[in-house]
């Protein structure tokens, strides 16, 4: 049984000071997926109805191909930051913990690779 007070046992085990990056971030890329679903919205209704080569001459306009990069990417980080918290919140097991932190970051990241890859093939035309 220790004899110290309660208060002088908890100090300095505060925050760690990484939470508020990994909040930011979050509401830094939901913030840039309101602006570009915005640009989504006007590009799904600009395309109603237009056949492919227009749609793709569309996209090969370097602003609308670099929005459509961007909201990939955008999506695919904000989805990531979302399962982290999920895994941190509700996988208690270590060694699934880590499995499931790979497979949503390696997920996330080749997402963004084979988007950009696609966006770039039809801005192109390859």
């Amino acid at each position: 049984m220790s004899m110290t007070n309660p208060l002088a046992r908890a100090r300095g085990m505060g925050s760690a000071k990484e939470g508020v990056h990994h909040w930011y971030a979050q509401r830094a890329s939901a913030l840039l997926l309101i602006v570009l679903v915005g640009w989504l919205i006007f590009a799904i209704f600009s395309l109603s109805g237009v056949d492919y080569p227009t749609a793709r001459a569309f996209i090969a306009q370097p602003v609308n191909a670099a929005f459509c990069s961007l909201l990939i990417v955008t999506l695919l980080y904000h989805a990531m930051l979302g399962l982290q918290v999920v895994i941190e919140d509700y996988v208690h097991h270590p060694v699934l913990e880590v499995a499931f932190y790979f497979l949503s970051r390696a997920g996330a990241f080749f997402g963004m690779a084979l988007g950009i890859i696609h966006v770039l093939k039809l801005a192109l035309g390859a």
